[in-house]
């Protein structure tokens, strides 16, 4: 197929050459739902050789709304995000490698995952991993385009290492969490909006440009928009991109610990992050879906799809009516981010 390429060849800052470097090039997207796929289908059109999607989900019909890759009879068929995505990719440009994986990324395995890799796109759905992806990136010196989204806003932001702030240096920077798009919502015309600037950005760098350092954010339904220069942001402490890094996330002490607690179909989450939850806050956010909601000065006690989760202020959850850790994770970070 000479000519699929001949309209991206024809735009001179990509031109024949940039093309060429496209279809060398090895693809890491972490996160296969709204933005992970909306940015894998855009790069596989655009030629990318090489691209591995890792995901631990599968297809749900509420996923259908905003996730343009899935169809009917994925959610039907439950198939595994990074499965289906593959397999619609496939589809889309069969000259380029794609890659599944079924997999919860986490410190133990994500440098394994990045290796050999040219660029990671983010399309996470909660802190954790994107503090445990941003170390693994700038630990191997691979470019990390950070995205994301909720209800009508989302920000973009690309971290560069030896050049940017890491995600770690800005965490503090963003707006507060506790908001997810299993809480308040999300419309689908923001998905598109911060995917494009997503994939903009890795076109450039595949193709040798520079990216500028600022943190993008956008309200697509109150038509507001802003972009933060966060060059002053960057701390020379930072265990990730300091002076004297750590890489605190890769670690095993700093991984989200879960135990299933003998006899009692139930499972203890301990978050590797320190964070301390505001339970009147988290219980605003999710009264439209919880139920037999119990809020008292020491926990916040919630049934959610059919589970009873009970928060503590040190940010420690117990998931009943599962043995599973990965369900109960799963919940957690619905409701948490």
């Amino acid at each position: 197929m000479t000519d699929r390429y001949s309209r991206q060849t024809l735009f001179s800052p990509i031109g024949k050459q940039g093309q060429e470097k496209l279809a060398t090039a090895k693809v890491l997207i972490v996160g296969a739902g709204a933005l992970g796929t909306a940015s894998a289908e855009m790069l596989a059109r655009a030629g990318v050789g090489k691209i591995t999607i890792v995901d631990r989900d599968y297809v749900e019909v509420s996923n259908l709304q905003r996730q343009q890759m899935f169809t009917e009879e994925d959610a039907r068929n439950k198939l595994p995000k990074a499965v289906a995505a593959q397999n619609r990719i496939q589809t889309v440009n069969s000259e380029i490698e794609v890659t599944s994986l079924i997999a919860d990324v986490n410190g133990l395995n994500i440098e394994e995952l990045v290796t050999g890799c040219s660029l990671i796109i983010d399309a996470v759905d909660n802190f954790e991993t994107r503090l445990i992806v941003n170390d693994a990136a700038v630990k191997h010196q691979i470019p990390y385009l950070i995205g994301a989204i909720v209800a009508s806003y989302g920000l973009t932001f690309p971290i560069i290492p030896g050049s940017t702030p890491c995600f770690h240096c800005i965490i503090d920077t963003l707006p507060s969490q506790n908001v997810t798009c299993d809480t308040v919502g999300v419309i689908g015309p923001i998905v598109q909006l911060v995917a494009a600037y997503q994939v903009t950005s890795a076109l450039k760098l595949l193709t040798g440009h520079p990216v500028s350092n600022v943190l993008k954010s956008f309200d697509i339904w109150q038509e507001e928009k802003a972009e933060i220069s966060v060059d002053t942001l960057k701390n020379d402490n930072c265990p990730t991109c300091g002076s004297q890094p750590t890489y605190p996330y890769l670690s095993f002490e700093n991984q989200t610990k879960t135990e299933v607690l003998c006899g009692r179909n139930t499972v203890q989450l301990r978050p590797g992050i320190t964070r301390s939850l505001s339970l009147e806050q988290l219980a605003e956010s999710i009264k439209d879906q919880a139920r037999e909601m119990v809020l008292n000065p020491y926990l916040l006690s919630c049934s959610f799809e059919n589970h009873r989760i009970v928060f503590f202020k040190d940010g420690r959850a117990l998931v009943h009516g599962t043995s599973e850790a990965q369900v109960a994770r799963s919940l957690y970070n619905k409701i948490i981010g």
